[in-house]
Protein backbone atom coordinates (compact mmCIF):
# COMPACT_ATOMS: atom_id res chain seq x y z
CA UNK A 1 0.00 0.00 0.00
CA UNK A 2 1.38 3.32 -0.85
CA UNK A 3 2.42 5.58 1.92
CA UNK A 4 0.87 9.04 2.36
CA UNK A 5 2.05 11.88 4.58
CA UNK A 6 0.59 11.14 7.58
CA UNK A 7 2.71 8.07 8.48
CA UNK A 8 2.05 4.69 7.76
CA UNK A 9 -1.00 2.86 7.98
CA UNK A 10 -2.08 -0.58 9.12
CA UNK A 11 -4.49 -2.46 6.99
CA UNK A 12 -4.60 -2.45 3.03
CA UNK A 13 -7.15 -2.86 0.13
CA UNK A 14 -6.32 -5.25 -3.31
CA UNK A 15 -5.33 -2.93 -6.10
CA UNK A 16 -8.02 -4.44 -8.77
CA UNK A 17 -10.06 -1.73 -10.06
CA UNK A 18 -9.63 -0.56 -13.64
CA UNK A 19 -10.38 3.04 -15.10
CA UNK A 20 -13.42 1.55 -16.54
CA UNK A 21 -14.31 0.47 -12.81
CA UNK A 22 -13.50 2.85 -11.03
CA UNK A 23 -15.97 5.45 -13.62
CA UNK A 24 -18.44 2.42 -13.17
CA UNK A 25 -18.52 2.73 -9.72
CA UNK A 26 -18.90 6.94 -10.06
CA UNK A 27 -21.64 6.48 -12.54
CA UNK A 28 -23.20 4.36 -10.19
CA UNK A 29 -23.80 5.95 -7.05
CA UNK A 30 -24.87 9.14 -9.28
CA UNK A 31 -27.19 7.08 -11.38
CA UNK A 32 -27.58 8.37 -14.92
CA UNK A 33 -30.91 9.12 -14.47
CA UNK A 34 -31.10 10.47 -10.98
CA UNK A 35 -33.19 13.78 -12.14
CA UNK A 36 -36.67 12.04 -12.60
CA UNK A 37 -37.43 11.96 -9.19
CA UNK A 38 -36.47 15.86 -8.49
CA UNK A 39 -37.14 16.84 -11.94
CA UNK A 40 -40.53 18.60 -10.39
CA UNK A 41 -38.93 20.44 -7.71
CA UNK A 42 -36.43 21.85 -9.87
CA UNK A 43 -38.68 22.70 -12.81
CA UNK A 44 -40.95 24.45 -10.21
CA UNK A 45 -38.42 26.14 -8.15
CA UNK A 46 -36.25 27.66 -11.40
CA UNK A 47 -39.57 28.91 -13.10
CA UNK A 48 -38.63 26.11 -15.91
CA UNK A 49 -35.28 26.61 -16.17
CA UNK A 50 -34.56 23.10 -15.29
CA UNK A 51 -31.53 22.38 -17.76
CA UNK A 52 -29.94 25.72 -16.76
CA UNK A 53 -29.94 24.75 -12.95
CA UNK A 54 -28.18 21.56 -14.11
CA UNK A 55 -25.48 23.58 -16.28
CA UNK A 56 -24.48 25.77 -13.15
CA UNK A 57 -24.79 22.79 -10.05
CA UNK A 58 -22.17 20.75 -13.04
CA UNK A 59 -20.13 23.90 -12.89
CA UNK A 60 -20.39 23.72 -9.46
CA UNK A 61 -18.89 20.39 -8.61
CA UNK A 62 -16.46 20.70 -11.02
CA UNK A 63 -14.45 22.74 -8.74
CA UNK A 64 -15.04 19.89 -6.17
CA UNK A 65 -13.89 17.34 -8.50
CA UNK A 66 -10.81 19.75 -9.06
CA UNK A 67 -10.02 19.45 -5.39
CA UNK A 68 -10.36 16.15 -5.44
CA UNK A 69 -8.40 15.13 -8.54
CA UNK A 70 -5.15 17.61 -6.48
CA UNK A 71 -5.62 15.87 -3.36
CA UNK A 72 -6.10 11.95 -4.88
CA UNK A 73 -2.43 12.61 -6.05
CA UNK A 74 -1.09 13.70 -2.96
CA UNK A 75 -2.61 10.92 -0.73
CA UNK A 76 -3.79 7.95 -2.45
CA UNK A 77 -5.31 6.23 0.27
CA UNK A 78 -8.88 4.87 0.92
CA UNK A 79 -10.95 7.51 3.25
CA UNK A 80 -11.11 10.65 0.50
CA UNK A 81 -12.23 13.63 1.88
CA UNK A 82 -11.42 12.52 5.59
CA UNK A 83 -7.46 11.24 4.53
CA UNK A 84 -7.49 14.87 2.41
CA UNK A 85 -8.28 16.91 5.32
CA UNK A 86 -6.36 15.27 7.92
CA UNK A 87 -3.05 16.13 6.07
CA UNK A 88 -4.03 19.24 4.70
CA UNK A 89 -5.98 20.85 7.97
CA UNK A 90 -4.88 18.42 10.63
CA UNK A 91 -6.38 15.60 12.92
CA UNK A 92 -9.35 17.26 14.20
CA UNK A 93 -10.27 18.60 11.18
CA UNK A 94 -9.83 15.47 9.22
CA UNK A 95 -12.16 13.90 12.10
CA UNK A 96 -14.72 16.55 11.37
CA UNK A 97 -14.52 16.29 7.20
CA UNK A 98 -14.91 12.31 7.74
CA UNK A 99 -17.90 12.44 10.43
CA UNK A 100 -19.91 14.63 7.82
CA UNK A 101 -19.15 12.88 4.78
CA UNK A 102 -20.52 10.03 7.09
CA UNK A 103 -23.69 12.16 7.46
CA UNK A 104 -23.63 11.46 3.39
CA UNK A 105 -21.97 8.45 2.77
CA UNK A 106 -24.32 6.72 5.16
CA UNK A 107 -27.81 8.33 4.32
CA UNK A 108 -27.35 8.54 0.48
CA UNK A 109 -27.45 4.92 0.17
CA UNK A 110 -30.75 4.62 2.22
CA UNK A 111 -32.14 7.32 -0.03
CA UNK A 112 -31.44 5.10 -3.07
CA UNK A 113 -32.97 2.37 -1.62
CA UNK A 114 -35.73 4.10 -0.91
CA UNK A 115 -36.07 4.97 -4.22
CA UNK A 116 -36.19 1.42 -5.33
CA UNK A 117 -38.47 0.35 -2.96
CA UNK A 118 -40.84 3.54 -4.37
CA UNK A 119 -40.67 2.16 -7.88
CA UNK A 120 -40.72 -1.69 -7.23
CA UNK A 121 -43.63 -1.26 -5.16
CA UNK A 122 -45.52 1.06 -7.91
CA UNK A 123 -44.62 -2.10 -10.42
CA UNK A 124 -45.84 -4.73 -8.10
CA UNK A 125 -48.01 -3.30 -5.32
CA UNK A 126 -49.03 -6.62 -3.56
CA UNK A 127 -45.99 -6.08 -2.01
CA UNK A 128 -44.94 -3.66 0.69
CA UNK A 129 -42.67 -0.94 -0.22
CA UNK A 130 -40.65 -1.18 3.24
CA UNK A 131 -40.35 -5.16 1.59
CA UNK A 132 -38.80 -4.09 -1.64
CA UNK A 133 -36.41 -1.94 0.59
CA UNK A 134 -35.27 -4.41 2.41
CA UNK A 135 -34.32 -6.66 -0.36
CA UNK A 136 -32.86 -4.26 -1.94
CA UNK A 137 -30.16 -4.07 0.69
CA UNK A 138 -29.37 -7.30 1.32
CA UNK A 139 -28.93 -8.16 -2.11
CA UNK A 140 -26.47 -5.16 -2.83
CA UNK A 141 -24.82 -6.22 0.69
CA UNK A 142 -23.98 -9.72 -0.63
CA UNK A 143 -22.37 -8.55 -4.12
CA UNK A 144 -20.54 -5.75 -1.88
CA UNK A 145 -19.29 -8.07 0.36
CA UNK A 146 -18.88 -10.81 -2.41
CA UNK A 147 -15.51 -8.57 -3.55
CA UNK A 148 -15.01 -5.14 -5.15
CA UNK A 149 -14.14 -6.26 -8.65
CA UNK A 150 -16.83 -8.70 -8.75
CA UNK A 151 -19.40 -5.99 -7.96
CA UNK A 152 -17.66 -3.42 -10.42
CA UNK A 153 -18.57 -6.41 -13.17
CA UNK A 154 -22.27 -6.47 -11.63
CA UNK A 155 -22.75 -2.55 -11.85
CA UNK A 156 -21.33 -2.16 -15.01
CA UNK A 157 -24.10 -4.38 -16.52
CA UNK A 158 -26.70 -2.32 -14.63
CA UNK A 159 -24.93 0.87 -15.87
CA UNK A 160 -25.79 -0.15 -19.41
CA UNK A 161 -28.87 -0.77 -19.10
CA UNK A 162 -29.58 2.14 -17.51
CA UNK A 163 -27.90 4.41 -20.18
CA UNK A 164 -29.63 2.50 -22.74
CA UNK A 165 -33.46 2.93 -21.27
CA UNK A 166 -32.17 6.68 -20.92
CA UNK A 167 -31.24 6.35 -24.83
CA UNK A 168 -34.66 4.87 -25.52
CA UNK A 169 -36.25 8.21 -23.88
CA UNK A 170 -34.11 10.48 -25.69
CA UNK A 171 -35.19 8.87 -29.36
CA UNK A 172 -38.62 8.83 -27.96
CA UNK A 173 -38.53 12.35 -27.12
CA UNK A 174 -36.88 13.74 -30.18
CA UNK A 175 -39.02 12.22 -32.19
CA UNK A 176 -42.28 13.06 -30.10
CA UNK A 177 -41.09 16.92 -30.47
CA UNK A 178 -40.62 16.23 -34.75
CA UNK A 179 -44.19 14.91 -34.53
CA UNK A 180 -45.79 17.57 -32.03
CA UNK A 181 -43.58 19.97 -31.44
CA UNK A 182 -42.96 21.78 -28.18
CA UNK A 183 -45.26 22.20 -24.83
CA UNK A 184 -42.63 25.37 -24.00
CA UNK A 185 -40.63 27.43 -25.97
CA UNK A 186 -37.44 26.18 -27.10
CA UNK A 187 -34.96 27.43 -24.57
CA UNK A 188 -37.50 27.86 -22.06
CA UNK A 189 -35.31 25.07 -20.20
CA UNK A 190 -32.18 27.79 -20.14
CA UNK A 191 -34.13 31.11 -19.90
CA UNK A 192 -36.66 29.83 -17.96
CA UNK A 193 -40.74 30.95 -17.90
CA UNK A 194 -41.00 34.26 -16.47
CA UNK A 195 -39.76 35.56 -13.30
CA UNK A 196 -36.35 33.74 -13.16
CA UNK A 197 -33.92 35.13 -10.87
CA UNK A 198 -30.48 34.29 -9.60
CA UNK A 199 -31.74 33.71 -6.07
CA UNK A 200 -34.05 31.18 -7.86
CA UNK A 201 -31.54 28.97 -9.71
CA UNK A 202 -29.41 28.92 -6.82
CA UNK A 203 -32.33 27.47 -4.63
CA UNK A 204 -32.66 25.04 -7.36
CA UNK A 205 -28.79 24.13 -7.50
CA UNK A 206 -29.28 23.26 -3.72
CA UNK A 207 -31.67 20.54 -4.74
CA UNK A 208 -29.85 19.81 -7.64
CA UNK A 209 -26.54 19.05 -6.68
CA UNK A 210 -27.97 15.92 -4.70
CA UNK A 211 -28.03 14.57 -8.09
CA UNK A 212 -24.23 14.64 -8.26
CA UNK A 213 -23.45 13.36 -4.77
CA UNK A 214 -21.79 10.47 -5.43
CA UNK A 215 -18.74 11.23 -7.98
CA UNK A 216 -16.85 12.13 -5.14
CA UNK A 217 -16.75 8.02 -4.13
CA UNK A 218 -14.23 7.71 -6.84
CA UNK A 219 -11.24 9.12 -4.50
CA UNK A 220 -12.41 6.41 -1.72
CA UNK A 221 -11.35 3.63 -3.90
CA UNK A 222 -7.62 5.13 -4.04
CA UNK A 223 -6.04 1.95 -2.65
CA UNK A 224 -7.95 -0.32 -5.10
CA UNK A 225 -7.26 1.33 -8.11
CA UNK A 226 -4.67 -0.94 -10.46
CA UNK A 227 -3.25 2.21 -11.95
CA UNK A 228 -2.34 4.55 -9.13
CA UNK A 229 -3.66 8.08 -7.85
CA UNK A 230 -3.83 9.65 -11.89
CA UNK A 231 -5.97 7.22 -13.23
CA UNK A 232 -8.42 7.97 -10.09
CA UNK A 233 -8.29 11.64 -10.38
CA UNK A 234 -9.06 11.28 -14.29
CA UNK A 235 -12.03 9.29 -13.49
CA UNK A 236 -13.34 11.69 -10.78
CA UNK A 237 -13.23 14.27 -13.73
CA UNK A 238 -14.65 12.03 -15.79
CA UNK A 239 -17.00 11.25 -13.95
CA UNK A 240 -18.45 13.93 -13.38
CA UNK A 241 -18.62 15.92 -17.11
CA UNK A 242 -20.48 12.85 -18.59
CA UNK A 243 -23.33 12.91 -15.65
CA UNK A 244 -23.70 16.46 -16.64
CA UNK A 245 -24.29 16.09 -20.24
CA UNK A 246 -26.81 13.24 -19.26
CA UNK A 247 -28.14 15.61 -16.88
CA UNK A 248 -28.82 18.59 -18.91
CA UNK A 249 -30.09 16.23 -22.10
CA UNK A 250 -32.90 14.68 -20.51
CA UNK A 251 -33.93 17.52 -18.50
CA UNK A 252 -34.07 20.15 -21.26
CA UNK A 253 -36.07 17.15 -23.24
CA UNK A 254 -37.89 16.89 -20.39
CA UNK A 255 -39.17 20.22 -20.03
CA UNK A 256 -39.91 20.91 -23.57
CA UNK A 257 -42.76 17.77 -23.51
CA UNK A 258 -43.66 18.65 -20.00
CA UNK A 259 -47.72 18.89 -19.98
CA UNK A 260 -47.70 21.12 -16.89
CA UNK A 261 -45.91 24.12 -16.69
CA UNK A 262 -43.68 25.55 -13.42
CA UNK A 263 -46.47 27.94 -12.17
CA UNK A 264 -49.27 25.01 -12.15
CA UNK A 265 -46.27 22.53 -10.72
CA UNK A 266 -45.03 25.25 -8.01
CA UNK A 267 -48.90 25.54 -6.98
CA UNK A 268 -49.39 22.03 -6.35
CA UNK A 269 -46.34 20.36 -4.90
CA UNK A 270 -48.51 17.08 -5.03
CA UNK A 271 -47.76 16.75 -8.58
CA UNK A 272 -43.73 17.40 -8.69
CA UNK A 273 -42.77 14.25 -7.23
CA UNK A 274 -44.42 12.15 -10.23
CA UNK A 275 -43.92 14.98 -13.01
CA UNK A 276 -41.08 13.23 -15.13
CA UNK A 277 -43.29 10.32 -15.18
CA UNK A 278 -45.95 12.07 -16.09
CA UNK A 279 -44.36 13.93 -18.98
CA UNK A 280 -43.58 10.35 -20.54
CA UNK A 281 -47.08 9.19 -19.95
CA UNK A 282 -48.15 12.38 -21.88
CA UNK A 283 -45.46 11.95 -24.83
CA UNK A 284 -45.08 8.39 -25.25
CA UNK A 285 -47.35 6.46 -23.65
CA UNK A 286 -47.50 4.13 -20.33
CA UNK A 287 -44.72 1.50 -21.58
CA UNK A 288 -42.01 3.87 -21.69
CA UNK A 289 -43.23 4.99 -17.97
CA UNK A 290 -42.81 1.22 -16.50
CA UNK A 291 -39.46 0.69 -18.59
CA UNK A 292 -38.11 3.89 -17.03
CA UNK A 293 -39.63 3.15 -13.56
CA UNK A 294 -37.70 -0.37 -14.05
CA UNK A 295 -34.74 1.08 -14.43
CA UNK A 296 -34.96 3.70 -11.50
CA UNK A 297 -35.58 0.81 -9.89
CA UNK A 298 -32.69 -1.28 -10.82
CA UNK A 299 -30.31 2.08 -11.47
CA UNK A 300 -31.31 3.09 -7.62
CA UNK A 301 -29.95 -0.39 -5.98
CA UNK A 302 -27.25 -0.20 -7.36
CA UNK A 303 -26.42 3.19 -6.69
CA UNK A 304 -27.11 2.56 -3.14
CA UNK A 305 -24.26 -0.38 -3.83
CA UNK A 306 -21.65 2.19 -4.90
CA UNK A 307 -22.37 3.90 -2.03
CA UNK A 308 -22.40 1.63 0.54
CA UNK A 309 -19.00 0.48 -0.62
CA UNK A 310 -17.54 4.17 -0.23
CA UNK A 311 -19.23 4.40 2.89
CA UNK A 312 -17.36 1.02 3.76
CA UNK A 313 -13.87 2.65 2.53
CA UNK A 314 -14.92 5.41 4.73
CA UNK A 315 -15.26 3.32 8.02
CA UNK A 316 -12.32 1.26 7.47
CA UNK A 317 -10.08 4.03 6.96
CA UNK A 318 -11.02 6.41 10.30
CA UNK A 319 -10.97 3.09 12.51
CA UNK A 320 -7.65 2.53 10.56
CA UNK A 321 -6.07 6.07 12.07
CA UNK A 322 -7.69 4.91 15.45
CA UNK A 323 -11.21 7.60 15.64
CA UNK A 324 -13.27 4.63 15.21
CA UNK A 325 -13.62 1.16 16.56
CA UNK A 326 -10.70 -1.22 15.33
CA UNK A 327 -12.72 -3.85 13.93
CA UNK A 328 -13.71 -1.78 11.15
CA UNK A 329 -10.09 -1.56 10.03
CA UNK A 330 -10.28 -5.63 9.86
CA UNK A 331 -9.96 -6.94 5.75
CA UNK A 332 -10.82 -10.14 4.52
CA UNK A 333 -8.67 -12.08 3.64
CA UNK A 334 -10.83 -13.82 0.57
CA UNK A 335 -12.71 -11.06 -0.92
CA UNK A 336 -10.25 -8.31 -0.02
CA UNK A 337 -12.87 -5.72 1.19
CA UNK A 338 -13.40 -4.16 4.63
CA UNK A 339 -15.99 -6.97 5.63
CA UNK A 340 -16.66 -5.32 9.02
CA UNK A 341 -17.37 -2.01 7.77
CA UNK A 342 -19.55 -2.84 4.98
CA UNK A 343 -21.78 -4.71 7.16
CA UNK A 344 -21.77 -2.01 9.62
CA UNK A 345 -22.75 0.52 6.78
CA UNK A 346 -25.47 -1.85 5.45
CA UNK A 347 -26.75 -1.80 8.94
CA UNK A 348 -27.32 2.24 9.24
CA UNK A 349 -28.33 2.08 6.07
CA UNK A 350 -30.90 -0.57 6.52
CA UNK A 351 -32.55 1.15 9.59
CA UNK A 352 -32.96 3.98 7.90
CA UNK A 353 -33.98 2.97 4.64
CA UNK A 354 -36.66 0.74 5.94
CA UNK A 355 -37.64 3.30 8.95
CA UNK A 356 -38.40 5.90 5.86
CA UNK A 357 -39.92 3.43 3.51
CA UNK A 358 -42.87 2.72 6.54
CA UNK A 359 -43.11 6.67 7.17
CA UNK A 360 -45.68 9.09 4.30
CA UNK A 361 -43.31 11.45 5.37
CA UNK A 362 -39.93 9.07 5.19
CA UNK A 363 -38.63 10.34 1.98
CA UNK A 364 -38.42 14.07 2.41
CA UNK A 365 -37.04 13.22 5.91
CA UNK A 366 -33.88 11.37 4.58
CA UNK A 367 -33.27 13.89 1.57
CA UNK A 368 -33.61 16.98 3.49
CA UNK A 369 -30.26 16.12 5.04
CA UNK A 370 -27.89 14.48 2.92
CA UNK A 371 -26.88 17.83 1.12
CA UNK A 372 -25.43 19.83 4.27
CA UNK A 373 -23.35 16.69 5.23
CA UNK A 374 -21.73 16.38 1.78
CA UNK A 375 -21.45 20.15 1.32
CA UNK A 376 -19.46 20.56 4.70
CA UNK A 377 -17.12 18.19 3.81
CA UNK A 378 -16.85 19.89 0.44
CA UNK A 379 -15.72 22.65 2.12
CA UNK A 380 -13.58 20.88 4.47
CA UNK A 381 -11.57 19.63 0.97
CA UNK A 382 -11.52 23.00 -0.74
CA UNK A 383 -9.59 24.24 2.25
CA UNK A 384 -7.38 21.32 2.46
CA UNK A 385 -5.89 22.04 -0.92
CA UNK A 386 -5.05 25.38 0.31
CA UNK A 387 -3.36 24.48 3.52
CA UNK A 388 -1.65 21.40 1.73
CA UNK A 389 -0.23 23.60 -1.02
CA UNK A 390 -0.23 27.01 -0.02
CA UNK A 391 0.03 27.25 3.59
CA UNK A 392 1.99 24.17 4.88
CA UNK A 393 3.99 24.25 1.36
CA UNK A 394 4.45 20.38 1.24
CA UNK A 395 2.76 20.05 -2.39
CA UNK A 396 6.35 21.49 -3.90
CA UNK A 397 5.58 24.45 -6.16
CA UNK A 398 2.39 26.38 -5.63
CA UNK A 399 0.53 27.21 -8.92
CA UNK A 400 -2.30 29.81 -7.37
CA UNK A 401 -5.04 29.16 -9.83
CA UNK A 402 -4.89 25.34 -8.92
CA UNK A 403 -3.91 25.58 -5.18
CA UNK A 404 -5.65 28.93 -4.02
CA UNK A 405 -8.12 30.31 -6.86
CA UNK A 406 -10.01 27.66 -7.80
CA UNK A 407 -10.85 25.90 -4.71
CA UNK A 408 -11.55 29.68 -3.27
CA UNK A 409 -14.06 29.51 -5.61
CA UNK A 410 -15.13 25.93 -5.01
CA UNK A 411 -15.93 27.25 -1.35
CA UNK A 412 -17.39 29.94 -2.18
CA UNK A 413 -20.27 28.23 -3.85
CA UNK A 414 -20.95 25.61 -1.31
CA UNK A 415 -21.53 28.11 0.98
CA UNK A 416 -23.70 29.58 -1.26
CA UNK A 417 -25.39 26.56 -1.90
CA UNK A 418 -25.62 25.50 2.01
CA UNK A 419 -26.94 29.42 2.58
CA UNK A 420 -29.62 28.63 -0.23
CA UNK A 421 -30.69 24.93 1.54
CA UNK A 422 -33.52 24.75 3.80
CA UNK A 423 -33.88 25.26 6.92
CA UNK A 424 -33.88 21.82 8.11
CA UNK A 425 -31.18 20.93 6.50
CA UNK A 426 -29.48 23.98 7.74
CA UNK A 427 -30.31 22.48 11.69
CA UNK A 428 -29.76 18.90 11.30
CA UNK A 429 -26.39 19.45 9.88
CA UNK A 430 -25.43 21.66 12.26
CA UNK A 431 -26.34 19.56 15.11
CA UNK A 432 -24.31 16.78 13.40
CA UNK A 433 -21.41 18.83 13.35
CA UNK A 434 -21.50 20.24 16.66
CA UNK A 435 -21.70 16.55 17.52
CA UNK A 436 -18.57 16.28 15.85
CA UNK A 437 -16.64 19.03 17.74
CA UNK A 438 -18.14 17.85 20.56
CA UNK A 439 -16.15 14.20 20.06
CA UNK A 440 -13.08 16.24 19.01
CA UNK A 441 -12.60 18.30 22.29
CA UNK A 442 -13.82 15.34 24.11
CA UNK A 443 -10.92 12.94 22.82
CA UNK A 444 -8.60 15.74 23.48
CA UNK A 445 -9.33 16.36 26.77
Amino acid sequence: MATAPGGARQGSLRRTLSFRDLVVYGLLFIAPMAPVGIFGTLDAKAHGAVALVYVVATVAMAFTAFSYAQMVRVVPQAGSVYTYARVGLGESAGFVAGWMAMLDYLLIPAVAYLFSGIAMHALVPAVAQWWWTAVAVVVTTGLNLWGVRAAAVVGFLVLAVEIAVLLVFVVCAVFTLSERGATRGWLTPLTGDGGLTAGAVFTAVSVAVLSFLGFDAIAAFAEESAGGSARVARAVLLCLAVAGVLFVAQTYLAALLAPMSPAELAADPAKQGPAFYDTVDAATGTWLHDLVAASKALGAAFAALAGQAAAGRLLFAMARDRRLPGALAKVDRGSGVPRVALLGAAAVTMAAAVWAARRDDGLDRLVSVVDVGALTAFGLLHLSVIGWFAVRGRGGRVRPVRHVVAPLLGLAVVVTVVVRASWVAQVVGGVWCGLGLLVVVTRKR
